[in-house]
């Protein structure tokens, strides 16, 4: 997890940058930024989030567009934990209070930030005019004929494997123990089942998916096997005590 020596020293508009990224979980371009909160990301604000490392601006056309990397997720998640600028006055103090309940709240509930505010159909932004590209049909081979015949097995019972992978693997209820691991113990399981089945277990009460903060530490392996849950590649699960 980030902790306050991680979050960086910033002003009050990057700060407001962060967070409108975050919440709106998407690419934003400086028109869209000055309509939703009234202002926009150039100049010094902008370089310095880009230098680093928390924010990605595309600069190949105008007007630009900026969407938060994986260290802004983390850091947008831990604005709260470091001491709001005092240039900021009471409107950015306001804005951490809310940012400090918020981070308790989906804790309680087992719910990363990444999923919280993903963009659903409904709310996503509209697709440009340009032709969509038609994926190529997938090659059918017998293993994936063979595949399609196997009976299907429930979300009850793909999540039923994995308590039983993660009990096989824990030193102790609420052990952190790696996705890497569990999938190795479910070779046989379908990867798209799995991977809802985790995303389903991050709202049960005893059960928590984190991302690893230190991603210098992850091999390939953790990599591969990580699950994707919002914006957000998670490595690790917990499952305590019922």
């Amino acid at each position: 997890m980030t902790s306050p020596a991680d979050v960086p020293h910033l002003t009050p508009n990057q700060i407001n940058a962060l967070v409108v990224l975050m919440v709106e979980a998407r690419r934003l371009t400086n028109v869209e930024l000055k309509e939703l909160a009234g202002f926009t990301l150039t100049g010094k604000d902008n370089t310095k989030l880009v230098d680093l490392g928390l924010v990605d601006t595309d600069r190949t056309h105008r007007p630009f567009a900026h969407e938060l990397t994986e260290q802004g997720w983390r850091v947008a998640r831990q604005l709260h934990t470091a001491a709001p600028p005092k240039q900021g006055g009471s409107t950015t103090r306001s804005l951490f209070v809310v940012l400090s309940n918020l981070h308790r709240s989906l804790d309680r509930l087992r719910v990363s930030h990444g999923d919280f505010f993903k963009q659903t159909e409904a709310t996503a932004a509209p697709a440009t005019s340009e032709p969509r590209q038609e994926a190529p049909a997938p090659t059918v081979t017998a293993t994936t004929t063979a595949a399609a015949a196997a009976a299907p097995v429930s979300a009850a019972e793909v999540e039923a494997l994995v308590r039983s992978a993660y009990r096989d693997l824990a030193t102790a209820p609420g052990a952190w123990v790696g996705l890497a691991d569990v999938r190795d113990r479910l070779p046989d399981t379908d990867r798209a089942a799995l991977d809802a089945a985790l995303r389903a277990m991050v709202g049960r009460e005893d059960v928590r998916i984190i991302p690893v903060a230190n991603t210098k530490s992850l091999t390939a392996r953790d990599r591969a096997a990580a699950v994707r849950i919002g914006n957000e590649d998670n490595h690790a699960l917990a499952i305590g005590p019922a």
